[in-house]
């Protein structure tokens, strides 16, 4: 099984010392797309739905903070490392922020990055697992409209937990954009998009009926383990901060 990886780097030489270094892990990883510029990537994302993005801090015309926030728009399962100099070491917190895997200082340490690559592999076979139980191959004979319904069922029921789109799509035997393409036809919005309002909605059904339960417990209830990133990605959907939503109530 292969798992998808999008390259982000200006530098030529860095870049490719840095797919290299990925290929040579054989953790299950394969790049799939490779970029100079933050737009390039974020097409590259759209069009491979990969697991997995490496980007640097600087580039041109988007940096790798503001590709990461975009990114999670399209995928919110998209799991990202970003690489970076040692001038750019301020940016860390905002990269946890973005729910960042890991934050990885040039040159990138070979080993470090096998040892990474290996726990997100690991990961990903626990999680197929888990999926499968829904999303088995026999399913594969049921009509689009049921395979559908059959996703839009399992994001309601399991919108507070991390999903991956490519897992799903994977056990089904279908591309992830296919996936996409199928759930849109019956529900007229991507699935990922339709999980964000999801959540957004729980959200704010929480804050309206606990109104003293702490913010960052409502934002992991429904799925964002970090309180800057649920509040970033409330008041993006919603007009206004979490905190705001509330006084407002």
């Amino acid at each position: 099984m292969k798992y998808g990886v999008v390259v982000a780097e200006d530098e030529i030489l860095i870049q490719q010392n840095i797919i290299k270094k990925i290929e040579a892990c054989e953790a299950g990883f394969t790049v799939v797309g490779k970029a100079q510029t933050g737009i390039q990537a974020l097409e590259l994302i759209r069009e491979h739905n990969p697991y997995l993005l490496v980007t640097d801090i600087r580039m041109p015309v988007m940096n790798g903070l503001e590709l990461i926030e975009r990114a999670k728009e399209l995928q919110p399962d998209l799991d990202t490392i970003v690489v970076s100099g040692y001038s750019d070491f301020e940016y860390a917190q905002q990269a946890i922020h973005l729910q960042v895997k890991e934050y990885l200082l040039k040159p990138v340490d070979p080993d470090k990055l096998k040892e990474i690559l290996q726990s997100l592999a690991a990961q990903y076979h626990v999680k197929k697992k888990e999926v499968g139980e829904t999303f088995s191959s026999d399913l594969s004979s049921r009509s689009p409209s049921e395979i559908a319904e059959l996703l839009m069922d399992y994001l309601t029921r399991e919108y507070a937990r991390e999903l991956n789109l490519n897992l799903i799509a994977e056990n089904l035997n279908y591309s992830p954009s296919y996936l996409t393409k199928i759930f849109q036809q019956y529900y007229h919005v991507p699935p990922t998009k339709y999980l964000i309002n999801l959540r957004m909605q729980k959200a704010k059904e929480m804050m309206e009926k606990s109104p003293d339960t702490p913010l960052h417990l409502i934002g992991e209830a429904v799925g964002y383990s970090d309180p800057a990133y649920f509040s970033r990605v409330f008041k993006k959907y919603e007009g206004v901060s979490p905190q705001k939503f509330r006084d407002n109530q």
